[in-house]
């Protein structure tokens, strides 16, 4: 392998802005912000969903209808005789 060209791989703090919880993951994503995370410094980076606050994860994910395709061709145009 070629020195120099990799990035370099560091456990990472990830802050989700909705739920407030913060992950630890070994990432190569930079950062110019830290935190102090149980005693240790860590890199932030801030993300706006996870699997904390994303909706399809915490259960209130809610669909609008159930109807189908065909369902909505034939609301539409079923009123058509041939």
């Amino acid at each position: 392998m070629k020195k120099d060209i990799h990035p370099e791989m560091r456990e990472v703090a990830f802050k989700d802005v909705t739920s407030k919880k913060i992950f630890i993951f070994k990432s190569t994503v930079s950062s110019d912000e830290t935190i102090e995370f149980e005693g240790k410094n860590y890199p932030l980076f801030i993300v706006d969903t996870s699997s904390e606050s994303h909706p399809f994860y915490t259960g209130n994910f809610s669909q609008a209808k159930a109807d189908g395709r065909v369902d909505k061709f034939n609301k539409k145009f079923g009123n058509f005789d041939n």
